[in-house]
């Protein structure tokens, strides 16, 4: 199992699709970084050899913001959200969607489980 950046890929998969296990690699990046090596896309990643691995592990370290970098950056990105009190920063403080869904109904991904509110009791008559 070929292991990039601390991240073992999986090995019965072909290397393009292997290297999208890393955070911030997609296919399209990941069929850019095969080309740029010289590692033919279909391949299996086991197939690799300790060069072709090296060679990847160099080129994404030097060139491209993958997995603790680009987390942090991310993260970074959404503390200055927060700490300038924007909209997009209070949303995300209090763990509402951020880029405009509703909420009266869906947004349970975000919410989390529905936490029941009591109704209020009818006014009894006092007689």
């Amino acid at each position: 199992m070929p292991r990039l950046l601390g991240v073992d890929i999986p090995n019965d998969r072909p290397a393009a699709y292997s290297l999208t296990y890393l955070y911030g690699v997609g296919l399209k990046t990941a069929l850019e970084l095969c080309r740029t090596v010289g590692i033919d896309p279909t391949i299996k990643a086991r197939e690799m050899t300790e060069e072709q691995v090296a060679k990847l592990a160099a080129l994404l370290d030097n060139d491209y913001a993958v997995e603790g970098h680009l987390r942090r950056q991310v993260a970074q990105s959404i503390a200055r959200l927060k700490e300038i009190a924007c909209y997009r920063g209070v949303r995300h403080r209090r763990g509402l969607p951020v880029r405009g869904q509703r909420t009266k109904t869906n947004a349970r991904t975000r919410k989390g489980t529905k936490k029941t509110v009591a109704g209020k009791k009818g006014v009894k008559d006092l007689r």
